[in-house]
């Protein structure tokens, strides 16, 4: 009996040895922090940038003459044709004005001739045939002035475009100067994109006179629309109070999908050669700055500030800060402090990147 006895303790202490020990290494375990490196890659960027768009040519038209609203020849959201007639303001007033005028340069010239007549013969003094040749002028151009008035009652597109609302109806008696309508080309578009002062100046060193910045335009609902966009031109100034800059981007709008006053976001892509990509889970912010946990030889967490030149989803672009071969904690980073020693465990980046969801080139 005392030996069973003596052979169950024994038993027993084996068994909670056997159990410490397994408590041990699987707390040694769970104390093992991954870590990886950053990684060396070609990749590009995509910046969105919120725009503007506007037609190529907006204008407002107006009438040139006071007078009644006699017909309007198009509608509201029509295609119209260079020259095409859209508004004619009643014109009785402005052919009587013709007609007198025509009257009084054919009155003027006959008076001309006949002096000229005289002249030639001695008759009058070339005084008097110069003073005819001056009235007939005159009378010739206030001939002129007449028919441009009686123009200005004919309101012709100046461009194709499209119709806006009419301002005014028919038979409204309008002024001089008011709004009937607005034109617009929308032929091509012109759209509007600000630009941080730091990405102006990256775009400015890398890219060539000659060269022109491709961007492509994500609509209103999220689609990208079908055609390229090409940055023609770069506004003088920066805006002061916000940092950025102006980039006019024009679109070929051949299905005039695109009005003017629409929003949406211009898309720049940038090719980056051997780009040092880090996964953002290894960085933590403090006061606009990133930092990571850089692990030494002697496996200790030391504190360190990076330099990021671009955000993507799910990765930073490092400029600064990081070695190529440098191991940073991967997981974990709220558990550990500055030199603090730890046990790691290497994963390699390519595995570490293969997970994320980002996609690289």
């Amino acid at each position: 009996m005392k030996q069973l006895l003596m052979l169950l303790g024994v038993v027993a202490m084996l068994s909670n040895t056997s159990c410490q020990s397994e408590k041990a290494e699987g707390k040694e375990a769970e104390a093992k922090y991954m870590v990886t490196t950053p990684l060396r890659k070609d990749t590009t960027i995509k910046s969105d940038y919120v725009c503007q768009i506007r037609s190529i040519q907006h204008i407002e038209l107006r009438a040139m003459e006071r007078g009644y609203l006699e017909k309007i020849y198009v509608d509201e959201g029509q295609v119209v044709q260079k020259g095409q007639l859209m508004f004619q303001i009643m014109p009785l007033m402005y052919k009587a004005e013709l007609q007198k005028a025509q009257a009084e340069a054919d009155f003027a010239k006959i008076e001309y001739l006949n002096t000229k007549s005289l002249a030639d013969s001695n008759v009058v003094s070339p005084n008097e045939l110069a003073l005819a040749k001056a009235k007939y002028d005159k009378a010739k151009a206030e001939l002129a002035l007449a028919q441009v008035h009686l123009g200005f009652t004919e309101i012709r597109a100046p461009f194709t475009g499209i119709m806006d609302r009419f301002h005014v109806r028919l038979g409204s008696l309008v002024d001089e100067g008011d709004l009937l309508t607005i034109l617009s080309d929308n032929s091509q578009m012109w759209v509007y994109f600000n630009v941080p002062e730091a990405e102006y100046l990256n775009y400015k060193r890398s890219v060539k006179n000659s060269d022109k910045m491709k961007v492509k335009l994500i609509m209103a609902n999220n689609e990208m629309f079908d055609q390229t966009g090409t940055v023609e031109t770069i506004e003088a100034d920066f805006n002061n109070e916000t940092g950025v800059i102006a980039f006019r981007a024009t679109f070929p709008n051949p299905d005039r999908l695109l009005r003017h006053g629409e929003t949406g976001n211009i898309q720049v892509t940038t090719d980056i050669k051997n780009a040092q990509l880090l996964p953002q889970k290894c960085t933590f912010e403090i006061l606009d700055k990133y930092y990571v946990f850089s692990i030494d030889k002697d496996d200790v967490v030391h504190q360190r500030e990076i330099k990021v030149g671009a955000d993507l989803e799910d990765l930073f672009v490092v400029t600064s800060g990081l070695k190529d071969n440098e191991k940073v904690l991967l997981e974990g980073l709220r558990k550990v402090t500055n030199k603090e020693k730890i046990h790691t465990q290497f994963v390699d980046p390519k595995m570490v990147m293969s997970n994320l969801k980002l996609y690289i080139e």
